[in-house]
């Protein structure tokens, strides 16, 4: 098992590099870079887009310019133009921008964002208290409803229980989160009905009044509602999926096998079929850690007005800021091949017969 970790471990460099590599050449081909976006701030425009939407003849630099390139930079001294570049490194090649960038991140050096003057580091520890709260949290709630429900409705397959319980799952996969947020809002915060949880925020502006046990309190009544909201989707395809691979293994003649012997059916259940259904709900642990932690997050931090990872990728795309990018971006992608190595880990943790190693030969 320690060759194959530490071949996975080195397969993380190959990955992470071609994860890179993809991205740093599709945005050389994107308009409206950090050059532009910062001509379009001086000149009082907001941003570059604006000038991409029909600016006009006023938009563009005179013909024959040599920095044609940059729309809405007509007034503004080439020379000015030339430090911007400088500044953002754009003076050089960019093979040479790529290795350059490749060097800092081996020494955990991801830069300074472009437009906050904020390093990269210091923007992701701030953001990542409300990232993990909404992850971990909606993570934990989903495996441990879905995995007792998915089991008990393999053992009630076809009863009544099963029917309404898989109509509501359905109803509850069918619900946009975005929409189901909303929903939350309204009857709980005050929206039309009840005020019973906060409408913004992790905490509340007192927070570093309150005692231990009031800041608690205060931190789980904010995350109760977005926390909420990101759980169910997640809860519904995790509780499905766990049904399915049960009654898999149930229809398997193992099981007839330990039934015969006299085994209890809490013994055939939880002693015999549990690790080996459990293996594909396993399976898609990284995919849906992943996607609550980060991709799922972002919709349901700005209902709540929650400022976390989500909002800061989605803020740095739009801005073109291209520390924040990068820097998240090989920070998420080495979390989440961590993650499915230790998926791995879990398969042996599960069922000690798997053995990595012997497959691979």
């Amino acid at each position: 098992m320690g060759a194959y970790i530490a071949r996975r471990l080195l397969l993380i460099i190959p990955t992470l590099l071609g994860i890179m590599i993809i991205n740093f050449t599709l945005v050389q081909f994107v308009p409206g870079g950090p050059v532009e976006q910062m001509i379009a701030r001086i000149q009082g425009e907001g941003d570059v887009f604006g000038g991409f939407a029909g600016g006009g003849a006023d938009a563009t630099l005179g013909a024959g310019s040599e920095n044609d390139q940059y729309i809405g930079a007509r007034g503004l001294p080439p020379e000015f133009i030339e430090e911007l570049e400088r500044e953002f490194g754009f003076d050089k090649p960019p093979v040479e921008r790529f290795l350059n960038m490749l060097w800092d991140y081996l020494q955990f050096d991801f830069g300074e964002s472009y437009f906050r003057s904020v390093s990269v580091i210091d923007l992701v520890l701030e953001k990542m208290p409300v990232s993990i709260s909404l992850g971990l949290w909606s993570t934990l709630i989903a495996y441990l409803i879905s995995i007792p429900l998915g089991i008990r409705k393999a053992v009630k397959d076809g009863t009544s229980f099963d029917t309404w319980t898989s109509g509501a799952i359905i109803v509850a996969y069918a619900i946009p989160g975005f929409l189901f947020a909303i929903l939350l809002l309204v009857l709980f915060a005050g929206g039309s009905y009840w005020q019973i949880f906060p409408l913004r925020g992790l905490t509340s502006d007192n927070w570093d009044q309150l005692s231990v046990g009031a800041k608690i309190a205060d931190y789980f009544w904010h995350i109760v509602l977005p926390v909420t909201a990101l759980t169910i989707s997640a809860f519904a395809t995790l509780t499905l999926l766990t049904k399915n691979s049960f009654l898999d293994e149930i229809k398997k003649q193992y099981v007839m096998t330990a039934r015969a012997k006299g085994l209890t059916e809490r013994r055939v259940l939880y002693g015999h079929i549990f690790r080996n259904a459990m293996l594909i709900v396993i399976a898609g642990f990284p995919a849906v850690f992943i996607g609550v932690f980060f991709s799922g997050s972002l919709i349901i931090e700005t209902i709540f007005s929650l400022d976390g990872l989500g909002r800061l990728g989605f803020e740095a795309a739009v801005a073109r800021d291209y520390p924040v990018i990068f820097g998240t971006l090989f920070i998420f992608g080495l979390i989440g091949l961590v993650v499915g190595i230790l998926s791995d880990l879990m398969y042996v943790v599960v069922d000690p017969r798997i053995d990595f190693e012997k497959r691979e030969g």
